[in-house]
C-alpha cells in the first residue's frame, strides 16, 4: 500500500483544486509540505517578505481566477501576521485557504514556543477554522475546508495542522475531482419567485438594476446586460463592484455609494423598483439611510445567502438563489414582453444622466495644475489602459477618486479592500492577480502611505519576475485623516504629514523599473512604458497635498 506524509496529502489535495501557487514565508513547522513541492514543479511556493502580503496575494489570485488562493505559514507570529489580509478576504467573500503549520501536538497547553489558540483567533474572519490533529483525517477535513471556502457565498477558511501531523504517514488516497465533494451546480430560483419578479418588472415604470459582487461570482454579467438591453433597465453597481457590468454600456450610470457617481445616486432616488443582483446593500453602498434608497422604492433582492436578504432594507421580494440562474429565469419569463411605452422617458432620463457623467469626467482631463490633481491622473488612465487591465485600488484619499473614475470592460478586473478599508492591499493583491492571470496587464494604484506598508514585496516581485505595475500618488500625508481634520477640526492637522523616498529610485534599488512623472501629459507614456517593460515597475506621481475627497460624514452633518 502506498503511503503519503501529511505534507504530501496537503499538496495533492490542493492540486486537485487547480492550485498552482502557494504564498508564505518558509517555516520549520511545515517543511514536509515544502519538501514535497521540491519534487513537484506544478505548484510554486512564492516566498514573500511579510505574511500579511501573502494573504493579500492569495486574495488577489482568488478574486481574478475563482480558484482557491492559498497561503502557508508557520505558527505564532507567522499566523498572526496574516490576520489583516484574511479579514480583507472575509469581507470580499474571497476563497482564501489559510494553512498553518502548528506546533507539535504534545506541546499544546504547555505555554510552548509560539503556542497560541489560533483557531479561536481566526474564527471571526473565516467561514471555518479548524485544527487537524491526525494525519489520516487530512483528506477528509481539508476537503471540508475547501468545500466551505468555495460553496455558497465563498470566503476564507483556516486550517492548522501540527508539524508532527504533517510529518506523519497516512494511506495515499485516490484523487477526487472537486465536484465529487462539493456542489458545482448553482442553486436555481423558485419558480413562484420568478413569476412574481417578472410580473413586478412588467409593471415598473422606472426600474433599475443594482449589480453587486454576487453577479460577478456567478458569472451573470452577460445576462444582466441582456436584461438591461431587452427591457430598458438602467444599471448601476454596488460599492467596489464597478466591473460587474461593462462600463461602456449606454445604460450604465456608474457606481453607487461611497466615492461613487452622483448620477448613479440620482437614478437610485428616481427608481420605483430596484432589482438588486448579488449585493448585500451594505454601508458603503447605501450608507444605511435613505439618501439613495427611498422608503417608497420597491426592492427585489437576489442573493445566494438568505441571511442578507432584507437585512438592511425591507424587500418586496427576496430570492435566495444563484444570480446567473435567476437572471436567466427572468429573461425566459419576460421573453415575449415588449418594452412598455411608459419606460421610454425613463430611458431618456438615464441617457441624460450618463451624458452628464461623461461630461463631468471629460472636463477633468483638462486639469493642468501642478502638483497634479488625482482626478487628472485617472483621466489619463482611462485613456491609455487596455480594456483587459486588472486594477487593484488601495484604501486612502488619492485612490478614493478612482471609484468613480476608472472604467472597466470585463468582470474580475477591479479589486479593492472593500469594507475593511485596509491600507497596503493593492500592491500585493496585484502580484497575486498577475500570477493568476499572467496574460493580463495588472496595475496597482496606491497613495504614498499605503504603498510603504507592503513595499518590501518589490523584492518578491523582482525575484519571481511578477510584472505588475504600481502607481504611487504621493501627497506626503495621510489624506483621508487630513480631510476629517479639515472638516471637523478647523484644519488643526496633527499626525497627518509624513515623509517619503523617491519611489522611482526606491524601485530601481530593488531591481524594478522606476518612473517619475510631474506633468499630466507624461502620465500616459509612463504607464505604457511600465506595462510593456516586462518587469515590476513603479510610477511615482506627486499630487496636490490639499486635494482630497470630502468625508461622507461632512456631507451629511447638520449645519
Amino acid at each position: 500500500m502506498d503511503v503519503w506524509t501529511g505534507g504530501r496529502a496537503v499538496v495533492e489535495l490542493l492540486k486537485a483544486e487547480r492550485v498552482r501557487h502557494i504564498f508564505g514565508i518558509v517555516g520549520a513547522t511545515f517543511l514536509d509540505v515544502l519538501d514535497t513541492l521540491y519534487d513537484d514543479p506544478s505548484v510554486e511556493y512564492i516566498n514573500v517578505r511579510h505574511e500579511q502580503a501573502a494573504a493579500f496575494m492569495a486574495d488577489g489570485l482568488a478574486r481574478v481566477t475563482d480558484r482557491p488562493g492559498v497561503c502557508l505559514v508557520t505558527s505564532g507570529p507567522g499566523a498572526t501576521n496574516l490576520i489583516t489580509g484574511v479579514a480583507a478576504a472575509h469581507v470580499a467573500h474571497s476563497p482564501v485557504i489559510v494553512l498553518v503549520g502548528g506546533i507539535a501536538l504534545d506541546h499544546y497547553q504547555k505555554d510552548a514556543f509560539q503556542e497560541f489558540d489560533l483557531v479561536s483567533m481566526f474564527r471571526p474572519v473565516t467561514k471555518l477554522a479548524i485544527q487537524i490533529n491526525k494525519a489520516a483525517r487530512i483528506p477528509e477535513l481539508l476537503r471540508a475546508a475547501l468545500r466551505t471556502a468555495m460553496s455558497g457565498r465563498p470566503g476564507p477558511v483556516f486550517v492548522e495542522i501540527p508539524r508532527d501531523v504533517l510529518n506523519d504517514k497516512l494511506p495515499s488516497t485516490a484523487a477526487l475531482a472537486p465536484e465529487s465533494y462539493r456542489v458545482v451546480h448553482p442553486q436555481p430560483p423558485h419558480a413562484d419567485a420568478v413569476r412574481v419578479a417578472a410580473r413586478r418588472l412588467r409593471l415598473a415604470e422606472r426600474p433599475l438594476l443594482l449589480v453587486g459582487g454576487g453577479a460577478t461570482r456567478a458569472g451573470a454579467t452577460e445576462l444582466v446586460v441582456q436584461l438591461s438591453d431587452r427591457h430598458a433597465i438602467p444599471m448601476i453597481t454596488a460599492y467596489s463592484r464597478n466591473d460587474a457590468v461593462p462600463n461602456a454600456h449606454p445604460l450604465y450610470l456608474g457606481p453607487l455609494g461611497r466615492a461613487g457617481a452622483p448620477e448613479a445616486a440620482a437614478a437610485c432616488r428616481r427608481a420605483d423598483l430596484i432589482l438588486v443582483v448579488g449585493s448585500r446593500l451594505g454601508q458603503f453602498t447605501t450608507h444605511f439611510d435613505d439618501r439613495y434608497l427611498r422608503p417608497g422604492t420597491a426592492l427585489i433582492q437576489i442573493d445566494i445567502d438568505s441571511r442578507d436578504i432584507g437585512r438592511y432594507y425591507p424587500v418586496e421580494l427576496g430570492i435566495q438563489a444563484d444570480a446567473r440562474e435567476t437572471c436567466q429565469a427572468l429573461l425566459s419569463a419576460l421573453a415575449q414582453d415588449a418594452v412598455p411605452e411608459v419606460r421610454a422617458s425613463w430611458r431618456q432620463e438615464a441617457e441624460m444622466l450618463r451624458a452628464q457623467r461623461h461630461a463631468r469626467l471629460a472636463a477633468e482631463a483638462s486639469l493642468g495644475a501642478k502638483p497634479m490633481k488625482p482626478q487628472r491622473v485617472y483621466a489619463e488612465l482611462r485613456r491609455v489602459l487596455p480594456p483587459e487591465t486588472i486594477v487593484t485600488l488601495d484604501a486612502g484619499a488619492a485612490p478614493a477618486y478612482g471609484y468613480d473614475r476608472l472604467h472597466f470592460a470585463r468582470p474580475r478586473t477591479f479589486l479593492t479592500p472593500l469594507d475593511l478599508g485596509g491600507l497596503g492591499f493593492a500592491f500585493p493583491a496585484a502580484l497575486g492577480a498577475k500570477l493568476g492571470r499572467p496574460e493580463a496587464p495588472v496595475l496597482a494604484v496606491h497613495g504614498d502611505g499605503g504603498y510603504l506598508m507592503n513595499a518590501q514585496e518589490l523584492e518578491t516581485a523582482v525575484r519571481h519576475n511578477i510584472a505588475a505595475v504600481t502607481i504611487v500618488m504621493n501627497n506626503n500625508c495621510w489624506g483621508s485623516e487630513k480631510a476629517y481634520q479639515k472638516h471637523f477640526y478647523s484644519g488643526r492637522y496633527i499626525g497627518c504629514d509624513i515623509g517619503n523616498p523617491r519611489y522611482d529610485q526606491f524601485a530601481r534599488l530593488f531591481g524594478a523599473a522606476g518612473f517619475y512623472v510631474e506633468h499630466p501629459d507624461q502620465v500616459g507614456d509612463a504607464v505604457k512604458a511600465a506595462l510593456s517593460a516586462g518587469t515590476p515597475a513603479v510610477i511615482e506621481i506627486p499630487i496636490d497635498p490639499d486635494e482630497f475627497p470630502t468625508p461622507v460624514a461632512a456631507v451629511r452633518r447638520p449645519d
